[in-house]
């Protein structure tokens, strides 16, 4: 498919390099930064704007990968009558694009993506559309691109994934966080907790995570509980979070 891609994110980054790889052509790369678009454009070998009006109006397919709060200003004024136009923002209604074409919808990348990344990870796509034309086009570049990891999610489906994926990334990664600031502070390598992270990684991937749960929480171990936070009262913030998590452990059994 001859594509654009609105935006130069991380989002645009990441899904412009995975069209490239499914063979597809970027026609155009549309971002207000043009510096960003530009530098994009050269690693594609096509070409850029910061123009909305100079948008390329050939293409099959407009991705629109923008911070959430910025699709309303990039439908303002936008037509592309008889085009495919879809977004990417999980909270955001198909029906903000509705103005721009009949035939709008979402292109839902459900992954952690970063512009820096060197490797394409795999990137689950969920898609919805306006009509049956609009959802056969968007499910056929998404399998381009995610294989069978493809399904059809309207808006609140894609709010309740996104709620979960905050759940098991952002959170996560903040505990993450959390844990290497306690490490460096502690003068501990936080670098020797890697492979445990990589081993509860994979293991839920063949068992429900209720069942691959460890630790003194399911055990109720309160000796060891115990002097946990005995360690944790320097780091009152971190001591709550151990005490809210160690409870909602313990609740779930």
């Amino acid at each position: 498919m001859d594509i654009v891609i609105i935006g130069s994110g991380n989002v645009a980054a990441v899904l412009g390099r995975k069209f490239k790889a499914a063979g597809h052509a970027i026609l155009q790369v549309y971002s207000r930064n043009a510096s960003a678009a530009s530098e994009l454009a050269y690693e594609w070998d096509t070409e850029s704007t910061n123009y909305k009006s100079l948008i390329n109006k050939k293409a099959d397919v407009y991705i629109i990968a923008v911070a959430d709060s910025a699709i309303d200003d990039v439908a303002g004024d936008l037509k592309l009558p008889g085009k495919v136009v879809a977004h990417t923002a999980a909270s955001v209604p198909r029906e903000v694009l509705r103005s721009i074409t009949e035939h709008f919808g979402v292109f839902y990348p459900l992954q952690s993506l970063r512009k820096e990344t060197h490797h394409l990870p795999e990137v689950p796509i969920f898609f919805d559309g306006s009509d049956d034309f609009t959802k056969r086009k968007l499910e056929s570049l998404a399998h381009s691109i995610a294989e069978e990891q493809v399904a059809e999610a309207g808006h609140e489906d894609r709010l309740k994934l996104h709620v979960a994926a905050v759940l098991v990334s952002n959170f996560t990664n903040h505990l993450y966080t959390l844990a290497e600031e306690y490490c460096k502070k502690e003068g501990l390598d936080f670098r020797q907790l890697l492979p445990l992270i990589q081993e509860t990684a994979l293991r839920i991937k063949d068992i429900s995570p209720q069942k691959a749960q460890t630790g003194p929480a399911i055990r109720h171990d309160n000796e060891t509980i115990g002097k946990h936070l005995e360690l944790l009262n320097d780091y009152p913030a971190l001591k709550r979070i151990y005490l809210l998590l160690t409870e909602s452990i313990q609740q779930a059994e």
